[in-house]
């Protein structure tokens, strides 16, 4: 548990830190949006990272929030920047007299807990987007890390896991107090209601027909959606310079290792069909060999149209989302993709399940198994009526669950030291 501090002002705003490794991605979006959603009037908050991509950049400042560059917080595991970084965290969140530390990402997440606990930090949050271990790395790395995890545990008041799936490896794993952990959702914007400016596919009709056992739920057309729905893929198809009667397959993610994109090429690969296309949104380390690993195949058609700031308006474009991934937390593209509408196929990783459920909401295969991606793909395209229902009932699911009011209320919970959990002064702190 973190150190006690000195006793706060309750009329003054809680001064709250927030630090990631680099503000991009799910995880940047999710901090970046639990930042903008609580009150300044009662939360000044500063955001620490090491790198940030120009759009989060850019809306943090139309926020009004502080952003601090700390170079030496990287990505990679480098004992002289992570010993500088440790140490100008530290005296950073020392002269900033922070009420309360909130860290997400693996390396900030470690190198700020500590930084937090030496700067003697009243309150110290940490978000579990995912782990940093994974089945696809050496047993002994995966063990360390584990061991790294289970020790930061200690210092830490409260865990937010990104996804019931996430809360449960926690728990599974030891790594923090179980009465510690919680359970949040990914926060976006509610861009699938009817007559939204980028709505994609609403829940209404066919909803209301499931709803009533109507046996006709499963056989409805084009005539059941909004109009709104063709003008939105016909603006996203024109907006990536995609044919109109194009079969779209699509993915939004960074370009790294865990999201296997060369997976997302073996499946357009192995689906075999006329018109197909691929479509990545986003960019990354893996933007070049991913490029040149298409190419090589003249069958295969796949953009890359990098880095967007309009997903959102993107996603009606897509006849069928997939993402990949060797591992994930809970991202943040698939639950926006159903709210659009689109049917889903993704790996069956971490909190995936939590809106995935197979059959249901959704298809999952296991990682590194484009040959079943691409059949569960297939599938769905050739079965346009389960497609459906299977789109319809995601974003019917989806509620409230993952809004911004969800998250503002979880961050609140978890930054108030009156709702301080699981004190034990007596614990032996190992990085003290």
């Amino acid at each position: 548990m973190s150190a006690p501090g000195p006793a706060r002002d309750r009329d003054r705003p809680l001064r709250v830190a927030v630090l990631i490794t680099r503000l991009d991605g799910g995880a940047g979006i999710l901090a970046l949006r639990g930042a903008m959603a609580l009150d300044p009037r009662c939360y000044r908050l500063t955001i620490i990272t090491g790198q940030v991509s120009g759009r989060l950049l850019a809306e943090a400042r139309a926020a009004g929030l502080t952003i601090a560059v700390e170079p030496a917080l990287r990505t990679p595991i480098d004992p002289v920047c992570d010993i500088v970084a440790l140490r100008r965290l530290t005296i950073r969140l020392r002269q900033g007299r922070f009420d309360v530390v909130h860290t997400h990402t693996a390396k900030a997440g470690a190198l700020g807990r500590l930084a937090a606990r030496r700067a003697a930090v009243p309150r110290i949050v940490h978000t579990y987007h995912g782990f940093p271990f994974h089945e696809f790395q050496p047993a002994a790395r995966r063990a360390a890390y584990i061991a790294i995890e289970r020790r930061l545990g200690r210092i830490t008041d409260v865990a937010l896991c990104v996804g019931t799936g996430v809360a449960v490896e926690a728990v599974r794993r030891g790594l923090v107090s179980p009465e510690r952990i919680r359970t949040i959702g990914v926060a976006v914007e509610s861009f699938g209601q009817p007559g939204a400016e980028h709505a994609g596919l609403t829940a209404a009709p066919a909803a209301e027909k499931a709803a009533a056992n109507d046996p006709a739920a499963g056989e409805w057309t084009a005539a059941d959606l909004p109009a709104n729905k063709l003008t939105a893929r016909e603006r996203a198809r024109r907006d990536l310079g995609l044919p109109a009667g194009a079969t779209v397959i699509g993915a939004v993610g960074r370009l790294t290792y865990q999201k296997a994109p060369e997976d997302f090429v073996e499946v357009i690969r192995r689906l075999s069909r006329p018109g197909v296309v691929g479509v990545w949104v986003g960019g990354g380390e893996l933007a070049g060999q991913v490029s040149q690993l298409a190419a090589a195949d003249p069958a295969v058609r796949v953009m890359l149209p990098g880095d967007r700031a309009d997903v959102p308006r993107l996603l009606p474009a897509f006849d069928v989302f997939v993402l990949p991934s060797r591992y994930e937390g809970l991202p943040t593209a698939i639950v926006e993709a159903m709210m659009c509408g689109v049917p889903v196929v993704a790996t069956a990783v971490n909190a995936v399940a939590d809106v995935v459920v197979p059959g249901e909401t959704g298809l999952l295969v296991p990682p590194r198994r484009p040959d079943l991606m691409a059949r569960a793909v297939g599938y769905l395209l050739n079965s346009p009526a389960a497609a459906a229902r299977m789109a319809v009932r995601a974003q019917a699911q989806l509620g409230e669950r993952y809004g911004i009011a969800a998250l503002r209320a979880a961050l609140t919970a978890a930054y108030r030291a009156d709702l301080h959990v699981g004190s034990d002064t007596t614990l032996n702190h190992p990085f003290s």
